[in-house]
C-alpha cells in the first residue's frame, strides 16, 4: 500500500510551518475561519505562504465563505487548493473550482452510511472528498479531535480521491490507515498541545507513524 499523503492542518506559525516541513508532510492547511483558535488573517497567511513557496503545498480552509473572502486567501496565500468545510454544495464546489482554476476539497461530516454516500453528489464538482467526524450542534466544523467509525469508510472505492480526518493522532493513525487504506490524512488538534497550539514533536510523531504502516 503506497504512503498516505499527510496534510497537517490549523498551522498558524513559522515554527510549526518549519515542523511540518521537516516532518515531510504533503500539505499544510490555512484556516479563513473567525471562530477557530487556529484562524489567520490574509496577512499572516501570506507570510507564512511566503516562507512555504514550493516547500509543502498550501490548503486553506474555509466554512461557508463568500467570493470575497475566498478571493483575498487565494490571493494572499497563493493557495494551493480549496477546503470546503461548511454546506457547500456540489454547485458551489464547482463554481469555486472553475473561478478559482485551483483543487476543490469538500469535508464532508460523517456519523453514518448515508453520510459518506452524499460524496458521490461531489463528482465532477469537486476534486476530493475529505471524510470528518460529525462535530454536536453548534460546535466548530472541525479540529474538534473527535473521530468516527471508520469502518463506514474502509477501503472506499468512490468516484474522486479522498481523505480521513477526524480525531487522528500519533497514537491511532497506523491503525486509521491499515483499516480504511486512506490515501490522505489530514489532522490538527491531534497535534497539539492546546486548541490551536501545535506541538513540533507531536508532528513529527505523526508522520513518522503514517510512514511506518
Amino acid at each position: 500500500m503506497p504512503t498516505a499523503a499527510i496534510k497537517i492542518c490549523g498551522i498558524s506559525t513559522a515554527a510549526s510551518l518549519e515542523a511540518a516541513i521537516r516532518a515531510r508532510a504533503a500539505h499544510i492547511g490555512l484556516v479563513f475561519f473567525a471562530k477557530s483558535p487556529r484562524a489567520v488573517s490574509p496577512v499572516q497567511a501570506a507570510q507564512l505562504s511566503e516562507r512555504a513557496a514550493d516547500r509543502i503545498g498550501r490548503v486553506g480552509l474555509f466554512v461557508d465563505a463568500n467570493d470575497a473572502l475566498l478571493g483575498e486567501a487565494v490571493g494572499a496565500a497563493k493557495l494551493d487548493a480549496l477546503q470546503l468545510h461548511g454546506s457547500e454544495t456540489p454547485e458551489r464546489a464547482a463554481q469555486l473550482r472553475a473561478r478559482f482554476g485551483i483543487p476543490v476539497w469538500k469535508a464532508l461530516s460523517v456519523a453514518t452510511a448515508d453520510d459518506v454516500t452524499r460524496a458521490n453528489a461531489y463528482a465532477g464538482a469537486a476534486d476530493l472528498v475529505l471524510f470528518d467526524a460529525k462535530t454536536p450542534r453548534g460546535a466548530l466544523p472541525g479540529g474538534m479531535g473527535l473521530s468516527f467509525d471508520w469502518g463506514l469508510v474502509a477501503n472506499w472505492k468512490g468516484p474522486l480521491a479522498w481523505g480521513l480526518a477526524g480525531g487522528l493522532d500519533p497514537a491511532n493513525v497506523a491503525e486509521a490507515i491499515r483499516l480504511t487504506g486512506a490515501p490522505l490524512v489530514d489532522t490538527s488538534s491531534g497535534v497539539e498541545s492546546a486548541p490551536g497550539v501545535k506541538d513540533n514533536a507531536r508532528i513529527a510523531a505523526f508522520c513518522a507513524a503514517v510512514r511506518a504502516v
